[in-house]
């Protein structure tokens, strides 16, 4: 049997690109600012930019559901979502482009707040759903899927293929949820990975679901019509009866 040889991955493909240090920048800027602020100040940030369910819900604070993921209180989760934004991200934006991978983070996020809201709103728990983790993960799903039987040695260190590293980093965020019982927070991860799965598969894909409608509607304003109603006129020689 030919066995498989694990390559080191070439530096430069993980080399930051443009959407994701934006993301970097707006994600660390946001929360050192709210970390360095005063308790009070922080409590209103939180209330005007960290999702919850009573804030989503009954207060009316749907914008929450979009900056909600850019802002991380946590510091050890802010240093792993940084590394991981400068590490891993910048490879799907390497295959999808800018504009599918801006979608593709802006789907995996709205589907974490929506859906980690909804289990806070379910559960009677008023959790805040806040930072990149439920993106993060997605994009690992992601990159399980796209590059599935691709060897490489993760941070150098560990040898394994992109399919292995997508199940273990599933595993190890059950086993987090289960042991923690954070269940809101499961619920956003697992929106999160099953909508960016589906991205990654092509399985969802709003682009093309777009162009579809859009050519089906330019076809329905056409007709054909006889030759001498058009306005077109006609080769002196053929037998065409219609004309689109």
């Amino acid at each position: 049997m030919r066995r498989t040889s694990f390559t080191r991955v070439d530096p430069d493909s993980f080399r930051i690109t443009r959407v994701a240090l934006i993301l970097l920048f707006a994600l660390a800027g946001t929360s050192l600012v709210f970390g360095l602020s005063e308790p009070a100040a922080q409590a209103r940030i939180a209330t005007w930019l960290i999702p919850t369910p009573s804030g989503v819900f009954r207060e009316g604070k749907v914008w929450t559901l979009l900056t909600g993921p850019f802002l991380e209180p946590r510091f050890v989760s802010l240093f792993v979502e940084g590394l991981m934004l400068w590490m891993l991200m910048p490879r799907l934006e390497r295959w999808w482009g800018p504009r599918r991978f801006v979608l593709f983070v802006a789907m995996t996020s709205i589907a974490a707040t929506t859906a980690g809201t909804l289990a806070g709103l379910a559960l009677d728990r008023e959790d805040m759903i806040a930072g990149m983790n439920p993106t993060i993960l997605a994009g690992t799903v992601a990159f399980g899927v796209l590059y599935a039987r691709q060897p490489v040695q993760f941070f150098g260190v560990l040898p394994m293929t992109g399919r292995a590293f997508m199940w273990g980093m599933v595993a190890i965020t059950a086993l987090f949820v289960l042991i923690g019982q954070e269940w809101t927070e499961g619920a956003a991860m697992a929106a999160a990975m099953l909508v960016g799965a589906g991205l990654a598969s092509g399985r969802i894909d709003p682009i093309a679901f777009w162009r579809r409608r859009k050519y089906a509607k330019a076809r329905a304003h056409l007709s054909v019509v006889p030759p001498e109603v058009s306005t077109i006129p006609r080769k002196p020689k053929g037998d065409e009866r219609y004309l689109n």
